[in-house]
């Protein structure tokens, strides 16, 4: 068997946080590998969160948080500072989106220029991917077809077509044409989006009213620079029922408040063992937490920069932002206008909102059979891959194996990132998702040791 025979070839599929993450990981290996990245988009790195090219839009981690790298933790801050984009003494800092997008194409290329012949890099757009008797056959929009051992779907994040019969638009999209800087506006969703959407009418000095409707009308909570209480995994009560670990939870809370603790150094102290209470858990156990805590969590978890947090804080207590818990639950167009229809929470009646536009900050999709890919919409139809019991992600064994209609994990489709989230949950951040590659591609390199040499 001669050494070009024994090169292992790994197509990826997706050139956006997730791709460029696992394409690094496994190039900076000593292993003789071939890694081909297939991306549309004629940028890599870059992907829905770190394409925007709005100033504001910044990362809701601090950046020394951010390395794509976890046993250099300050390789990020490095590339920074080299930039002069941050000063020594600015270390809690959440600089914008678009750096990092343009840190992670800076990643790759580094990568690349020091494994020369290792990385093909193909801008065309994948359509389909076959299981063949050697590995896997990619198909491509183009025509062309590549071939390798192993492919990883890493699509990353999609977003879903706007709500509300067409109505409603997504912030930046071609139907986002601009506003008359007075007229009122509808925001659905309080998350991370709306905040998005919020500081691009903020951009357009927008001076119209806004009325955030959701379903607890809650905004995300801000950052604070904190340190985690310590935290063993004996002290976490893994497998219990959600009702016990809420309780666990908020006895936690409460302990450290009587000590002048800070809750966000609780909710920190968790992160490392999030992955496995959810995967601890019955199937019932998230269904619930995904209805009825995920959305107070969320504003917990995935917090906002202390600036930026002040600005919207400031913004509802001048009365331009308003925020209305409730259910959105029609439309309709009026002329010139809109009208949008809500059941307010708690109330029998309805509330009826008169705006010139909706926008749809519901966020990221969350049900897999619903995607825009086309390669995930082809392997779900012909079964070599399934969604998850929960529909939020694919169904993925603990190594990331996709699971087929009749519950065979595939040793040659992989999926990572946010595409996992039924298995891990916690994987939609950076500081996941790296370790989640790391792990990765330290299993394919090894399983293909032990098949080459074994």
């Amino acid at each position: 068997m001669n050494e070009a025979h024994l090169r292992l070839s790994i197509l990826i599929v997706g050139g956006g946080a997730s791709g460029v993450l696992l394409a690094a990981h496994l190039l900076r290996s000593a292993a003789d590998i071939r890694v081909t990245l297939v991306e549309k988009r004629p940028s890599l790195g870059r992907g829905v969160a770190y394409s925007t090219r709005q100033l504001d839009h910044v990362l809701n981690v601090a950046a020394p948080g951010m390395s794509a790298f976890a046993d250099d933790p300050d390789h990020f801050w490095r590339w920074l500072r080299d930039r002069q984009l941050v000063t020594e003494a600015e270390r809690f800092v959440f600089v914008p989106r678009r750096h990092y997008g343009s840190y992670l194409a800076d990643v790759l290329a580094e990568v690349e220029a020091a494994t020369p012949g290792r990385l093909h890099i193909v801008h065309d757009e994948c359509i389909d991917i076959l299981t063949t008797g050697a590995g896997v056959e990619a198909r491509l929009k183009g025509g062309a077809s590549l071939m390798a051992h192993v492919a990883v779907l890493a699509v990353g994040h999609e977003t879903n077509p706007a709500r509300a019969k067409g109505i409603a638009v997504r912030v930046g999209s071609e139907a986002d044409t601009p506003l008359d800087p007075d007229v009122p506006v509808l925001l659905l969703g309080s998350g991370l989006s709306m905040v998005d959407a919020w500081l691009s009418l903020a951009e357009a000095q927008h001076r119209g009213p806004i009325t955030v409707v959701s379903r607890h009308g809650l905004l995300p909570r801000a950052h604070r620079q904190v340190t985690p209480i310590p935290l063993e995994a004996a002290d976490v009560p893994f497998g219990t029922e959600l009702h016990y670990f809420t309780a666990w939870f908020r006895d936690l809370l409460e302990e450290a408040a009587a000590r002048g603790e800070d809750w966000r150094s609780v909710v920190d102290a968790l992160r490392p063992f999030n992955q496995r209470i959810w995967q601890n858990w019955s199937l019932g156990a998230r269904r619930r937490f995904l209805s009825h805590v995920r959305p107070f969590w969320n504003i917990h978890r995935h917090r906002l920069p202390p600036d930026l947090h002040a600005r919207l804080e400031q913004a509802v207590g001048a009365g331009q932002v308003r925020l209305v818990a409730g259910t959105y639950l029609d439309i309709e167009r009026r002329g010139d206008k809109v009208r949008a229809t809500v059941r307010r929470k708690g109330a029998g009646n309805l509330t009826f909102f008169d705006v010139v536009r909706v926008y749809d900050c519901g966020g990221i999709s969350v049900d897999v059979e619903q995607s825009s890919n086309p390669t995930v919409r082809a392997l779900l139809a012909r079964g070599d891959i399934r969604p998850d019991p929960l529909h939020i992600g694919l169904e993925v064994d603990a190594e990331c194996r996709t699971i087929d209609r009749y519950g065979s994990p595939s040793d040659r489709l992989l999926a990572v990132g946010p595409l996992t989230r039924g298995t891990f949950f916690e994987i939609e951040a950076i500081p996941d998702i790296r370790v989640q590659c790391v792990d990765l591609a330290k299993r394919v390199l090894s399983e293909a040791a032990a098949r080459a040499y074994g």
